[in-house]
């Protein structure tokens, strides 16, 4: 059997990346970690990951509709703090998705704390 590459970017397999953190077998050990866990779980249409890794304070009801996008790929443009012994980070990336037969951005810089001792998503600004 083939092993699937992950779809955050990391050239790793996916049961060796994000899946363990879609599944809750590990915690990500820093913000980018959730950043590209979350990006896969988009992909993967991993609702339940992207709704326990979301802040409490800012998490919608549900975040997957159908929204008919397609998504093509994910470039971390850069990371500020968000380590090991850290309480807070940001990641700036840019998703590259297709709608309607038409490639699209988007670009964001998302805000992570952590809570409980787990980095989550707080909250982002789209650029």
């Amino acid at each position: 059997m083939k092993a699937r590459l992950c779809p955050c970017g990391t050239g790793r397999n996916y049961a060796d990346c994000c899946e363990p953190l879609h599944d809750g077998a590990r915690e990500a050990e820093r913000a980018e970690e959730v950043m590209r866990a979350r990006y896969s779980a988009f992909v993967k249409r991993r609702e339940d990951y992207l709704l326990r890794s979301w802040h409490p304070r800012t998490r919608p009801a549900e975040v997957l509709g159908d929204t008919g996008m397609t998504w093509k790929g994910l470039e971390i443009l850069e990371v500020r703090g968000g380590g090991i012994g850290e309480e807070t980070g940001e990641v700036e990336f840019v998703a590259h998705y297709e709608l309607g037969g038409v490639r699209r951005t988007l670009q964001e810089r998302s805000r992570f704390v952590r809570r409980g001792g787990r980095w989550v998503y707080l909250d982002g600004e789209i650029r």
